[in-house]
């Protein structure tokens, strides 16, 4: 991992405190931990289903990209700049039919533009079910209200 700033940023109180949107509580994601070192996620398979019972890989996706969508938040600084997801690519290796599947973040380049992350989504007994890798490109905020 490298970073053009070593300074820790702020973070909310408790992984709970994090603006997860729609999406996230549809889901079912839960945040565990998060800072800029790791961010850890857990979503469960009920729910979250192609037709054959199996857990979607979309649902994959959109666990990855949240996990590696707080640690670029968390790096550009919140309230700040923002972090917007540019790149996200999926390998499925196994599926998972019931229980809850996790997923851990972990930086592989934090710049002042782009953030990469390596993410790892596993089921209840550890077996990796994903790899995945998210770039987001981090930019100024939106002035208030707009």
């Amino acid at each position: 991992m490298t970073s053009n700033d070593s300074e820790p940023k702020s973070t909310p109180d408790s992984p709970t405190d994090y603006p997860g949107g729609p999406l996230n509580d549809y889901m079912g994601i839960e945040i565990l931990e998060a800072s800029t070192e790791r961010v850890v996620a857990r979503m469960p398979v009920a729910g979250n289903t192609q037709p054959y019972g199996l857990l979607h890989g979309g649902a994959s996706a959109v666990l990855a990209e949240t996990v590696g969508s707080i640690g670029s938040a968390l790096h550009a600084g919140l309230g700040e700049r923002i972090a917007v997801g540019i790149e996200l690519s999926c390998t499925h290796h196994r599926s998972a039919r019931d229980g809850h599947v996790t997923a851990v973040a972990t930086p592989l380049s934090l710049g002042n533009t782009l953030a990469t992350w390596d993410i790892a989504i596993t089921d209840d007994q550890d077996r990796r079910i994903c790899t995945s890798r998210l770039t987001c490109l981090l930019r100024d905020a939106p002035p208030s209200g707009s």
